[in-house]
């Protein structure tokens, strides 16, 4: 029972505003149209400066990523690894990437291209198109005036020559330099360095030097020259095979006089090098030493260090601690470094474990497209990846990837416009075939059409002359 107040008071309300309802009657709907009640949600973007890549999945919106400008507030290192079982999309991702970064003035591209078809690298095409001869290392075109890129460089600092000696030695021997072998190739290379003034020094130079090392070398240590001389002879035999041996041309000379290190997309083609032999790391860590100390300078340009299969780099020790300093070091010079690896358990489970941690550690960006389901989980469990990200990478189809930017996991398509998809299409070896084939049944089809249009047209014209022969016959009668 209201009291008479209450009463009044609505009556009062009701009189000056009209009757107001109290209670809402209940709404019966479905799901479908109730839907429309709560309003769809989605994650924040990475914002809306830098390179478009496609559109999330879940969301429909735009994907815009661009390490330099996320570096410092959403990211804490430019670096980015790029997962995935051939065939789906990662080559594409790259080669789109690179193309759009070049449109800012201020972006400069080193590419390793390790891939090979037809003869040449590729990113043959992509480097046509912006008017760029790729660097192709060659050991068999080297050898007749082909590209050479010398470790005793001048524009590469004394200590950093020394470094990429040790370097080169100890991937090839596949252990460290002891102190004594270390010593040797220290007095060598100072004792070159020295004396060889008029030219380039180059490998040579430091091959005869620890052949025939000079007595102040012994001197200088109280020892013997034949000692110094056996401490020296592993490391010899080692460069040797850079002068000499199967891969003599491409680094036993001069550098090659032309090599423009101010061009937008600089590409080394290494797709003649054999990438399952010593080669490719011994490569691999004279052009990362090459460029620390002839590319990347204090000019406030932002330079993408691109990598394909950069298992090579990060399952050899020795390379591995050298990319390692380097992208330390290109971190404050603006270096944002890609690696492209098929499987992470290539790396992780090889001889360099403890240097591939660090080196995955500093990539805050990471892109995994499809794999298999067992590989997958261990993908997550090394990245950190949610549960539902390790769940949707074995359903992934091509072109399709889970993007995870420092934490921030989004499902994104790739997109590729019509302009870049010729420049992009690395598969001509299977495709050729098929538009080959394509191509025969298009001939057959219309040699076969032709022989039906002479068929019918003679047929017309047997009927032809055979009614002028009714004709004429009927007339004469």
């Amino acid at each position: 029972m209201r009291d008479p107040l209450s009463v009044l008071t609505d009556a009062f309300t009701s009189f000056l505003f009209g009757k107001i309802e109290s209670t809402r009657l209940p709404v019966r709907t479905s799901t479908g149209q109730a839907q429309a009640v709560y309003l769809p949600t989605a994650a924040p973007g990475l914002g809306d400066s830098g390179v478009i890549i496609g559109r999330e999945v879940y969301s429909g919106k735009g994907y815009i990523y661009d390490p330099f400008q996320l570096y410092g507030q959403q990211l804490p290192a430019p670096h980015w690894l790029v997962l995935g079982e051939s065939g789906n999309g990662k080559s594409a991702l790259e080669k789109t990437y690179v193309l759009r970064q070049l449109r800012f003035r201020d972006r400069q591209v080193v590419v390793l291209d390790a891939q090979g078809e037809d003869g040449v690298g590729e990113w043959n095409l992509i480097a046509e198109e912006l008017g760029i001869t790729p660097i192709r290392l060659d050991p068999t075109a080297a050898l007749d005036m082909g590209i050479r890129l010398n470790p005793l460089d001048p524009a590469i600092t004394t200590t950093g020559q020394l470094a990429l000696l040790r370097t080169i030695i100890e991937v090839a021997m596949g252990h460290g330099l002891d102190e004594r072998s270390g010593f040797a190739l220290k007095v060598a290379h100072a004792y070159v360095n020295e004396t060889i003034v008029e030219r380039q020094p180059v490998l040579m130079d430091i091959v005869e030097q620890l052949r025939h090392p000079e007595p102040e070398s012994a001197e200088a240590m109280n020892v013997a020259i034949d000692d110094v001389r056996a401490w020296g002879l592993d490391v010899a035999l080692v460069i040797d095979r850079l002068v000499d041996g199967d891969l003599r041309g491409m680094f036993d000379g001069p550098t090659t006089v032309g090599i423009d290190l101010d061009a937008p997309l600089i590409v080394f083609d290494l797709s003649h090098i054999d990438r399952n032999s010593i080669a490719m790391p011994i490569l691999m860590a004279i052009v990362g030493v090459w460029l620390e100390h002839t590319w990347i300078r204090p000019d406030r340009k932002k330079r993408i260090f691109l990598v394909e299969e950069a298992w090579h780099i990060i399952n050899s020790p020795f390379v591995a601690q050298l990319f390692q300093r380097l992208l330390k070091f290109g971190r404050r010079l603006g270096l944002s470094f890609v690696a492209v690896v098929h499987h992470l358990s290539d790396v992780v489970d090889g001889a360099a474990a403890k240097e591939a941690a660090a080196i995955l550690k500093m990539a805050s960006t990471r892109t995994i497209y499809a794999q298999k389901a067992d590989e997958a989980r261990a993908t997550g469990r090394v990245l950190g990846l949610p549960r539902w990200a390790v769940e949707i990478i074995p359903t992934l189809t091509p072109g399709i990837a889970v993007w995870d930017v420092n934490g921030n996991v989004q499902v994104v398509k790739h997109l590729i416009t019509e302009t870049e998809r010729p420049l992009v299409f690395t598969d001509r070896a299977m495709t050729q075939s098929s538009r080959e084939h394509d191509q025969e049944v298009t001939d057959d089809a219309l040699r076969a059409a032709e022989l039906e249009a002479e068929e019918r047209a003679a047929a017309f014209m047997e009927q032809q002359l055979s009614d002028l022969d009714g004709s004429s016959e009927s007339t004469v009668a």
